[in-house]
């Protein structure tokens, strides 16, 4: 028992990645503005999601996450991914990491946290800027507030932390194996696709991804009134 917990801990949090593969897309007027996740499963950029997309998606996320390249998700791949986390700090490859290795290290995460930081204020910027003119109004500010505010509570909803991605794993991994084979992964993959996919079209329309989320935040809403009675009790 004890084993398949440290599975689950292992891999939980990659699992619920993976599974977001189809997440949905949000929308507002002028320009599309979209999760990170679902601007990559929708490739064509028509505000619909294919099964075809998110497979291709969730393909791309398992073979990042297979590091040991054994065709299933398992310990076996944290183990894999601090080996090679290892191999890449010990540059000069003695079989150990100096104080200058380390150093060298942190420098490279840094610059690369610096650079993600950077584009990712580009893309605000191009965002808010809804009119184009190459600066932000004071609307344009609020509008993208709000707009955050929603995004974060998109998120938290999505996601639902490790709890969530430890429940996702259990139910993905059906022969009890303590691992997650592709099979498995593509039929999680196609049954979260089922549910969104209300009307059964082979498409997640954007109006069944308004659904979705609409549904979502009426479901978080309830557990926030919940939360509050039973604090109050």
């Amino acid at each position: 028992m004890r084993k398949r917990t440290l599975l689950i801990a292992a891999t939980a949090s990659a699992l619920t990645l993976g599974g977001a593969g189809i997440a949905v897309a949000q929308h507002h007027s002028g320009k599309a503005d979209r999760g990170m996740l679902s601007a990559a499963v929708d490739t064509n950029g028509d505000g619909e999601i294919t099964l075809a997309e998110a497979k291709a998606h969730s393909s791309e996320r398992f073979a990042k996450m297979d590091a040991n390249g054994d065709g299933a998700l398992s310990r076996a791949d944290r183990e894999a991914k601090a080996a090679q986390r290892f191999a890449e700090t010990d540059t000069n490859q003695d079989g150990e990491i100096s104080q200058a290795e380390m150093t060298a290290a942190r420098e490279a995460r840094e610059a690369e946290r610096a650079q993600r930081r950077a584009e990712r204020q580009a893309a605000m910027f191009e965002r808010l800027d809804t009119d184009n003119n190459g600066g932000i109004s004071e609307a344009e500010m609020a509008a993208g507030a709000e707009m955050r505010r929603e995004h974060r509570a998109e998120r938290g909803q999505r996601r639902g932390g490790p709890r969530a991605g430890m429940r996702r794993l259990h139910r993905a991994d059906t022969n009890n194996d303590q691992a997650v084979s592709r099979e498995e992964f593509d039929t999680m993959i196609e049954a979260r696709f089922a549910r969104l996919d209300t009307d059964g079209s082979g498409i997640i329309s954007a109006a069944e991804q308004e659904a979705a989320k609409a549904q979502r935040m009426e479901r978080r809403g309830k557990r926030g009134e919940r939360g509050e009675r039973g604090a109050g009790s």
